[in-house]
C-alpha cells in the first residue's frame, strides 16, 4: 500500500509564499483589499437578513441603488459617512469603528 503525501499549507503559508510576509508592499495591498471586501459582505449579509432589496435600502438611507450595489461589491470605497447612514438610517444600528495595533 502506498503512503500518499499531500502538499497542504495553511492560509497563513499560503499568503506568505504569494504575496509576502506582513508589512510588504503586496501583502499591505491584499489586506486592505480584504477589508473592504469584507465591509461590503456584511452589508450584503445584513441586508439580505432583513429582507431587503438594494433598492429599498438605497431608498431608506437616502442614496442609489447603484450606489448600495458598488458599496457591497467592493467597485467604489464608501465613505465612513455613506456606511454610517447605511448601518444607522438603512439598519437601524450604529456604527463602531476600532483601530488596533
Amino acid at each position: 500500500m502506498k503512503t500518499r503525501t499531500t502538499n497542504l499549507t495553511t492560509l497563513e503559508e499560503f499568503i506568505e509564499k504569494n504575496y509576502g510576509k506582513r508589512e510588504t508592499k503586496a501583502r499591505d495591498e491584499l489586506e486592505a483589499g480584504y477589508e473592504a471586501f469584507k465591509i461590503g459582505a456584511l452589508i450584503q449579509q445584513a441586508r439580505f437578513t432583513r429582507g431587503m432589496t438594494q433598492a429599498q435600502l438605497a431608498e431608506k438611507v437616502g442614496t442609489t441603488k447603484s450606489c448600495i450595489s458598488k458599496t457591497e461589491n467592493n467597485t467604489k470605497e464608501a465613505r465612513i459617512s455613506t456606511l454610517q447612514k447605511i448601518i444607522e438610517l438603512g439598519f437601524g444600528g450604529r456604527l463602531e469603528l476600532s483601530i488596533k495595533f
